[in-house]
């Protein structure tokens, strides 16, 4: 592990994350199944920033206390799940209370050459905030508890020519039934989501009636993330499940909606409209309105005359 003057402690391998908190050698130095129990954390290491170079899956008997989505409130409290990519930001908080569970680390190397390696990226929830974590039903947990049961004996057994293949097998089953859960949860806080959605379309709406393109430039899925206090892939994610559009899509129809608006009321030319709603190149906005309208601005604006 390496730390350089106030930047984070980056830790590289699995082995040394073990030693950090206190814990045996890990049976497999790239793969690690820990109970959250037996960490010993130092508490000069609160408040400290980290970098692990593995994944990281977490899993919490109980997710009571931690942030709330939104106004919203949490869906269970039997406990849930959080997840985080290599060279993600990490921090500890507090150590005032110890927490049931399991973290399962996964180094890169271990799944590099299996098909996993390109497709855990397609995995949304390794990019959620920790108050976007996925909550668990009772019959969930024990779903998540099986699976981890499963990698748990296969580390504890002899190692062979199969384990790996195994442990990858399991690795995506658990990433498979959290996604799962995840779209669940989604239709579950349906009520919520409703009201987060009211706030983007506030949003939105503020940003072209306010012509806030002429300064900042096109609206970005990072912006509208920002000032709903979720991360962009959550709300993309959230989207797509309630709505079949991802935030780009949402944030390309209002465009679109408010690009029709100018053109069939006001005077202004294709180019100050394509200015006006952030464009820096009128040819870039000439082509996106032709592939969502089959026509180009100018044949739209005709329509009307």
């Amino acid at each position: 592990m390496r730390k350089e003057a106030n930047n984070p402690l980056r830790i590289d391998s699995i082995s040394a994350l073990h030693r950090m908190l206190g814990l045996p050698k890990p049976l497999h130095p790239l793969i690690s199944l820990v109970d959250n129990t037996k960490m010993v954390v130092n508490k000069a290491q609160l408040n400290s920033s980290f970098l692990f170079n593995f994944y990281k899956i977490s899993f919490k008997k109980t997710l009571k206390g931690l942030i709330g989505y939104g106004q919203g409130h949490y869906d269970f409290d039997e406990g849930g799940m959080v997840f985080t990519a290599p060279n993600q930001l990490l921090s500890i908080i507090s150590n005032d209370e110890e927490y049931e569970g399991f973290s399962l680390l996964i180094h890169p190397d271990f799944i590099r050459n299996y098909p996993l390696d390109k497709k855990i990226r397609s995995y949304g929830f390794f990019s959620y905030e920790t108050n976007e974590a996925l909550h668990l039903s009772d019959k969930e947990k024990t779903i998540i508890l099986g699976v981890l049961d499963n990698i748990q004996q296969e580390l504890n057994g002899a190692i062979d020519d199969l384990s790996q293949d195994l442990l990858i097998s399991y690795i995506e089953v658990l990433l498979n039934y959290s996604n799962r859960f995840y779209k669940r949860q989604f239709i579950t806080r349906k009520a919520v989501s409703n009201d987060m959605l009211m706030q983007m379309e506030d949003v939105l709406n503020d940003y072209f009636e306010k012509e806030q393109g002429l300064d900042k430039g096109l609206l970005t899925v990072e912006y509208l993330a920002q000032h709903l206090h979720i991360s962009p892939r959550y709300l993309s994610d959230m989207l797509r499940s309630l709505t079949g559009q991802n935030a780009q899509q949402h944030i390309h129809e209002k465009l679109i909606e408010k690009a029709k608006e100018y053109l069939s009321v006001s005077h202004l030319t294709v180019a100050e409209i394509a200015y006006q709603l952030g464009f820096e190149h009128p040819q870039s906005f000439n082509k996106i309105f032709k592939r969502k309208t089959n026509v180009t601005p100018l044949e739209f604006r005709a329509s009307f005359n």
